[in-house]
């Protein structure tokens, strides 16, 4: 199996990198649009801000791949976000994959959001074997709400979308690569998907 892990500059690309090698899959790191296309899954990882990030993905042409991609593609948190319509964050255009606006956290609550949460709600064969209320690891300070495509539900102050879903387009808020049994399990599910 060919895995490609999306490498545009604006991603913790390494640490999933190992995190697929722990789980016995080789994942070649690329921004190569001919070979992504090749791939028979792919990774969009994402770290930092949004219209940076989304710049970089037009710089390369990158921007007009990803959203017609065929294969399992999985975002992992700030390309989670960027599959999305619009973020607030650097008043930004997403890729449009997913149909929905991320919005800053509220005023009241720290941001960003650090540490260990809950998810729940989950609805999607990516979740296969995982339980209701297993913790995963997120930062962040902004969220996708819930709507029509949310396939797991976390909570800070207001329940956003921790993992979203549309066709063969998978997104999740948290970081698989750094949520331990749970994150790894996910991962799992994902390398099996056909």
């Amino acid at each position: 199996m060919k895995l490609v892990i999306i490498n545009y500059g604006a991603g913790n690309i390494q640490s999933i990198k190992f995190a697929f090698e722990r789980l016995g899959c080789e994942a070649a790191l690329s921004d190569n649009a001919e070979v992504i296309a090749a791939a028979d899954k792919v990774i969009f990882p994402g770290v930092g801000e949004a219209s940076s990030a989304m710049g970089k993905l037009k710089a390369s042409g990158l921007h007009k791949l990803i959203p017609v991609l065929k294969q399992p593609v999985l975002g992992i948190c700030l390309g989670m976000q960027l599959m999305c319509r619009y973020s607030e964050e650097g008043d930004t255009r997403g890729l449009g994959i997913f149909d929905m606006d991320v919005m800053r956290f509220g005023e009241g609550l720290k941001v960003p959001q650090i540490g260990w949460n809950e998810i729940s709600d989950l609805k999607s064969d990516l979740f296969s074997g995982i339980p209701e209320q297993a913790y995963i690891y997120l930062v962040h300070s902004y969220y996708a709400p819930l709507g029509k495509e949310t396939i797991a539900v976390s909570d800070y102050g207001i329940a956003y979308s921790a993992a979203l879903r549309k066709d063969n387009f998978y997104g999740v808020q948290f970081h698989p690569e750094k949520s331990s049994t749970v994150g790894e399990g996910i991962l799992k599910n994902f390398l099996s998907f056909a």
